[in-house]
């Protein structure tokens, strides 16, 4: 089963950042895209940001402008800068590779949480 480890969450200030962190297998870092999700409280959870292999990068509305994905392959490691927190952006955040058909991998990590508040 493949394992993700999420880091970097805490609690943060509205107009702060954060950086989060995933581990991620080396055989899936080198040959899949990535994605981070969020689920809040009470609801679905959604895609926020992801990246493919070469480096292009998608975002989702919510976000756009405010987060930055990125990848290091060499490290395994796959990252997501947060700026400009909200209150609307508390939720648990996980990464996952993304199947070449866009669904992501049914293997989940713990996630780690972000709270946005004063």
């Amino acid at each position: 089963q493949v394992q993700f480890v999420e880091s970097g969450g805490g609690l943060v200030q509205p107009g702060g950042s954060l950086r989060l962190s995933c581990a991620v297998p080396a055989s899936i870092c080198i040959l899949f895209a990535m994605g981070w999700y969020r689920q809040a409280p009470g609801k679905q959870r959604e895609l926020v940001a992801k990246i493919t292999k070469g480096g292009t990068t998608d975002y989702a509305d919510a976000v756009l402008g405010r987060f930055t994905i990125s990848r290091d392959n060499a490290k395994n490691t796959v990252y997501l800068q947060m700026d400009s927190l909200k209150p609307g952006d508390t939720a648990v955040y996980y990464c996952n590779a993304l199947h070449p058909w866009g669904t992501p991998f049914d293997s989940w990590g713990q996630g780690t949480q972000v709270t946005v508040s004063s």
